[in-house]
């Protein structure tokens, strides 16, 4: 089973950037979907985005779609999250996601309930 941890968050001011990255422990890295959720205080957890086993599908929410990028090196087991022009309204905790099925499923993709392996989260913060 493949346990998940990311870092790379912190302060940032709007405008800015941050990378996150999810290390995964195990051999079977590359035959999960991965992805990134987040929840703000408050509010409910909310889909990020997600990338299929080799790359080369992606899916985004809405609200980061053109400022957020995921992507996954299979070879350092990680998947990343790379932030681009921050707003305050990205604020919360972010949560990296395993689904061990492998299957891409467009349909599922945004379902929090169809993940099976969550990391720890790392905070997000960024000041206006």
């Amino acid at each position: 089973q493949v346990q998940l941890v990311e870092s790379g968050g912190g302060l940032v001011q709007a405008g800015g950037s941050l990378r996150l990255s999810c290390a995964a422990s195990g051999r079977t890295f590359s035959s999960y979907v991965m992805g990134w959720f987040r929840q703000a205080p408050g509010k409910e957890r909310e889909f990020v985005g997600t990338i299929s086993r080799s790359g080369g599908g992606t899916v985004y929410a809405d609200s980061v779609k053109g400022r957020f990028t995921i992507s996954r090196d299979n070879a350092k087991n990680t998947v990343y999250l790379q932030m681009n022009s921050l707003k305050p309204e990205d604020t919360a905790v972010y949560y990296c996601v395993a689904e061990s099925s492998g299957i891409f499923d467009y349909a599922r993709v945004r379902d929090p309930v169809w993940y099976d392996r969550w990391g720890q989260g790392t905070q997000v913060t960024v000041s206006s």
